[in-house]
């Protein structure tokens, strides 16, 4: 059984591609990777904000999939919408690497271990590369002074960028930094109470057509439950919020033992002044009830109206 994997050309998709592609081969199957280019990769220096979000990084192999030129697709789940395409669905996904933000530092192989640090070494007005509509409504409550750059392409354009001078610093998944070898560059991660991630970082998720079971059954064999069930708690969470991918939403599900995951959502208004969270534990099992939850929670606080002034920019 040959699969075609679509993805993306850029270094971090194709080592998502091939990464699935290998462990499909380990499940019985042979494959062939299939690179498609997308409207996000064309469009390098717009912020994404401004040009659609994040979408526009799968809407062509979504496509693709859907006219059966490829047999599934290889995403950074934290780039598809909330509700997907009629007819397709996520049938599997990889364990998940490390799901919270890094801060890189001009300074190769600085360390850091607080805010209070980081703070001390940015100074007050820094320079922060960084394209993320939610990094930077979060960053504003720590740097309210701060100037932000946007920044995109593959992440060793970003970091020479950064090396060269363009930044202080950058912020970036530190899930795309570990899996490509630059896991040294990273000065720091940002714990939650700082930047709470965006829904599915960390996570690689396989989208295949909702009729193509023996293409699903195949994938579901490499799938890893708690992070699949922690993408169902994350997703849930925009999916009653309204959100997109270019909102300034984060959430992060956590497994606290087999059968658990305690879940953190938080809606932060762009200039960093309103911060709404919300948390809740329950069963995986119920990870899609627990992302309902803490959505509603959010809209009691306010989370609607904050998001409207977002859609209104």
């Amino acid at each position: 059984m040959e699969l075609r994997i679509g993805t993306r050309g850029s270094q971090l998709a194709l080592w998502q591609a091939n990464t699935v592609a290998e462990r499909l081969v380990v499940a019985g199957a042979s494959y062939r990777i299939v690179v498609i280019k997308t409207t996000g990769d064309t469009l390098q220096e717009r912020p994404l904000s401004e040009v659609g979000g994040k979408r526009l990084f799968v809407k062509e192999i979504e496509d693709a999939l859907l006219r059966n030129e490829i047999d599934l697709a290889v995403h950074s789940s934290k780039d598809m919408p909330a509700v997907l395409p009629d007819g397709l669905s996520i049938a599997g996904v990889l364990p998940r690497e490390d799901p919270h933000d890094a801060v890189v530092l001009a300074r190769t192989g600085l360390k850091l271990n607080s805010t209070k640090r980081l703070v001390e070494h940015l100074g007050e007005t820094p320079a922060i590369g960084t394209g993320s509509v939610r990094r930077v409504a979060q960053l504003l409550n720590v740097f309210p002074r701060a100037t932000f750059a946007n920044v995109r392409g593959n992440v060793d354009t970003r970091l020479r960028k950064l090396d060269a001078g363009e930044h202080q610093a950058l912020v970036l998944a530190a899930a795309g930094l570990r899996r490509l070898g630059f896991a040294s560059r990273i000065s720091m991660t940002l714990p939650t109470d700082i930047c709470v991630p965006a829904p599915g970082q960390g996570i690689v998720a396989v989208e295949v057509r909702s009729d193509d079971r023996r293409t699903a059954e195949v994938v579901q064999r490499i799938s890893d439950a708690t992070a699949l069930a922690a993408l169902d708690a994350e997703r849930s969470v925009v999916e009653t919020l309204g959100g997109g991918c270019q909102t300034p939403i984060g959430a992060l599900a956590t497994p606290t033992d087999d059968s658990t995951l305690e879940l953190i959502g938080t809606v932060v208004s762009l200039d960093g002044r309103r911060v709404l969270r919300a948390s809740a534990r329950a069963s995986r099992s119920e990870a899609r009830e627990l992302g309902m939850r803490i959505g509603h929670e959010l809209i009691a606080k306010g989370a609607s109206e904050i998001l409207a002034e977002v859609h209104t920019r």
